[in-house]
């Protein structure tokens, strides 16, 4: 299963676990405002 963490870098939400569960896990940020790193 997916998590939101915060990412080091740009300090942005993104996701930690398989991948399969990505839209879930950052359910709520838009795509602008995730990690792009």
């Amino acid at each position: 299963m997916c998590s939101k963490v915060i990412c080091e870098i740009c300090k942005k939400p993104t996701w930690s676990g398989c991948g399969e569960h990505i839209e879930e896990a950052l359910e709520g940020v838009a795509l602008e405002d995730r990690c792009a790193c």
